[in-house]
């Protein structure tokens, strides 16, 4: 592809915790597609390759025409770390010709190179169609049933375009944000870093699909980090603001209140350093959107991809204990538990107007009141398994890579009469509230799991009794959700999620997201993370 690069103290009441963080709705300033990029040679392409495709006999093929810009921008302690700017350029055929998949890319921006990547495609079809005979299978290639979208254009909600904001006047946000925190006593070192992406692309089929749409995304982190002196203890505590399909507004006006958050970090980090190492034993869980959200993506996000479930993808992560045959059967948690996937959730990073398949963008259940009823699926897994769609789950993340499933906005949905945070928390006699996520782990089933997070409030009777240190929760996936004894309500829920979720093999990176509300969870095994690390 063509790739340019560009050198460059007291805690907190918990309901502001969501409250001053809760998500802002704006008015979306309307944008078009970028012309830079629709004045590029797309239809022609697409026409020549889809032609040639045709006429070598291939029963589908699709052209996809990517543009993707990524820029990243690093401070440590308010001074610049490093810098990129990246832009990734060119075109993907690929068919089914003869039962088989075929894929091949290109970037010369000629009708003939583009009929000649087709005609690529359509050998590799035929070198693997060979390779499958000779292993004794059977199985043939063929598409679920999409209806036709001709002429669809769709742009992702957002107001600024982060790359039409001065490289300087970012550096001197993320400096100004870092110096802030590096004046507060007990903060010794601050590292700060914003990614951003512009991601455009047009798609086009033999059944008459043609797309074009265009899509943002931001991350944003900052991290304090305090150092005893005498005892040579550490530790860090990072922003929670996650990732967002937003502009540079997210910075500077909608959407976070990074006043107040930067202003609490210095205060909370002191009182991590002091806090005592946890108990291990048994604890009611009241657990913040902050840290849910990996949660979800570990053990249900990963688990209900249907290419996961079935054996297809294992290599990378494994497959899922969540498999086929328990589709209507499976009781993945409490009643309560009821989970969605979504490519259409505003500000989503997997929110897209449609799929590497030309399949729109959709919203449908994977756990109803406790019960697993759906899955994630592309065009191929949909009609090898019996569904008359596919919902819209394939996705490639550059235009040298074959759309592979990759994971929607998967989310737990709030009770919409559900407490707040601070009432959770005001039932629970003796546990633990979990902020922030940190590290996890999770075994090729995707069944058995422990996370720990960014900061643990002991609670008694009721109340925060101050943080802890050394914090995991273990627990197998089931036993964890149907530990789930209470759903916050819309006010607690928050759009956590991740842009660097990794699959297939090659490896792909894809961005998504996962709202949740806080919930409460009975009963829930802590570890303690230095004492096991000692065994």
């Amino acid at each position: 592809m063509m790739r340019r690069t560009l050198s460059c103290t007291t805690i907190p009441t918990i309901a502001p915790l969501h409250d001053r963080f809760r998500r802002q709705k704006e008015t979306q300033v309307p944008h078009r597609i970028d012309d830079t990029f629709t004045a590029l040679p797309l239809r022609p392409l697409a026409d020549a390759a889809l032609a040639r495709a045709r006429s070598l006999g291939a029963v589908h093929a699709d052209f996809r025409f990517e543009r993707v810009r990524s820029a990243s921008l690093r401070l440590r302690d308010a001074r610049p770390a490093g810098s990129s700017d990246t832009t990734d350029l060119g075109y993907a055929v690929r068919v089914v010709h003869g039962g088989t998949w075929g894929f091949a890319s290109g970037v010369d921006l000629t009708p003939d190179a583009a009929a000649k990547v087709a005609s690529q495609a359509v050998a590799m079809a035929k070198l693997a169609a060979q390779v499958i005979k000779a292993s004794g299978s059977e199985e043939r290639v063929e598409l679920a049933e999409e209806p036709v979208h001709a002429d669809r254009t769709w742009v992702s909600s957002y107001e600024i375009d982060p790359f039409a904001v001065d490289d300087a006047e970012k550096a001197g946000l993320l400096a100004d944000w870092s110096a802030r925190l590096l004046a507060a006593d007990g903060v010794d070192h601050v590292d700060a870093s914003l990614v951003a992406v512009h991601e455009n692309k047009f798609y086009a089929d033999t059944a008459g699909t043609t797309t074009t749409q265009q899509r943002v995304r931001l991350h944003p982190v900052l991290t304090a980090v305090s150092v005893d002196g005498p005892t040579g203890e550490f530790d860090s505590m990072r922003t929670l603001a996650p990732p967002v399909g937003r502009g540079w507004e997210y910075l500077t006006g909608t959407g976070w209140d990074w006043d107040a958050e930067l202003a609490g970090i210095p205060g909370l980090l002191a009182e991590k350093m002091r806090a005592p190492s946890v108990e291990p034993g048994l604890y009611d869980l009241v657990v913040d959107p902050s840290n849910l959200w990996l949660t979800i993506h570990e053990s249900i996000g990963h688990a209900t991809e249907l290419d996961r479930a079935l054996g297809y993808e294992a290599a990378y992560a494994g497959t899922s204990f969540a498999t086929f045959d328990q589709l209507g059967k499976l009781r993945y948690g409490s009643e309560l538990m009821n989970v969605t996937g979504d490519r259409t959730a505003e500000h989503g990073l997997a929110t897209i107007g449609y799929d590497d398949e030309g399949v729109e963008a959709q919203s449908w259940d994977l756990v109803k009141d406790g019960t697993l009823v759906g899955y994630q699926l592309d065009r191929r897994i949909a009609r090898l398994t019996g569904f008359e769609r596919s919902n819209g789950c394939a996705y490639a993340d550059s235009p040298g890579h074959v759309p592979v499933q990759r994971m929607a906005n998967v989310s737990l949905r709030p009770d919409p009469g559900g407490l707040s945070t601070e009432d959770l928390i005001g039932g629970v006699e003796r546990g633990i509230y979990v902020v922030g996520d940190r590290s996890w782990s999770i075994d090729m089933q995707r069944y058995n799991f422990q996370f720990t997070g960014q900061r643990f409030f002991r609670i008694e009777n009721g109340r925060l009794a101050g943080q802890l240190r050394d914090v995991a929760y273990q627990a197998t996936t089931t036993d964890f959700w149907g530990s789930m004894a209470a759903v916050g309500g819309p006010q607690t829920y928050v759009l956590g999620g991740a842009i660097n979720c990794g699959k297939a093999q090659p490896g792909q990176v894809a961005a998504v997201s996962h709202g949740c509300p806080s919930a409460l969870f009975k009963g829930v095994n802590i570890l303690n993370t230095t004492q096991e690390a000692g065994r």
